[in-house]
């Protein structure tokens, strides 16, 4: 399975880094992972709704730039569904079961995502009602891909 994370902004927090790698390495055991950063689209503190649209709109073509035509797209929104991890591992093992066998997963910025990229996305997944930031979201992604392929293969996992 190819999994891709795509992201808008350069992970800055050294220990979500760090994270992040650590989770990286142990997922190599169980699928390719690419991860992609965008660069985010430079804006004053205080944007109009046009002004965020833009905003959102040229980060979402950065990102819609590196899918392949062929990946099933995960959207990160918090509007769209809740999983349990259990119910993640078994999208993604079903996913793989009828030949979708590249993933990408998408987090917006700090202002989320346009609608173009809504319009792509196959399917939208929320972590939570509650607004995170977009790089902490990378860390707790990773961390439930692994979760999922370790489920998926009988592993123990704390719960």
């Amino acid at each position: 399975m190819n999994i891709t994370i795509l992201s808008v902004g350069k992970l800055k927090e050294k220990y979500v880094k760090q994270g992040i790698d650590e989770y990286k390495k142990r997922l190599s055991a169980y699928a390719k992972i690419q991860e992609i950063e965008v660069p985010d689209e430079k804006a004053p503190e205080h944007l109009s709704a046009e002004d965020m649209r833009l905003v959102k709109k040229k980060e979402g073509e950065r990102l819609l730039a590196k899918i392949s035509a062929d990946s099933h797209v995960i959207a990160l929104a918090i509007e769209g569904n809740m999983k349990t991890s259990e119910q993640l591992a078994k999208n993604i093992e079903q996913l793989g079961t009828y030949g979708k066998s590249k993933i990408a997963f998408v987090i917006g910025g700090s202002l989320g995502l346009s609608n173009d990229v809504y319009a792509r996305a196959d399917e939208l997944l929320s972590f939570s009602k509650m607004t995170f930031p977009h790089q902490l979201m990378k860390l707790v992604l990773f961390e439930q891909l692994y979760r999922s392929f370790r489920i998926m293969r009988g592993e123990p996992y704390h719960k």
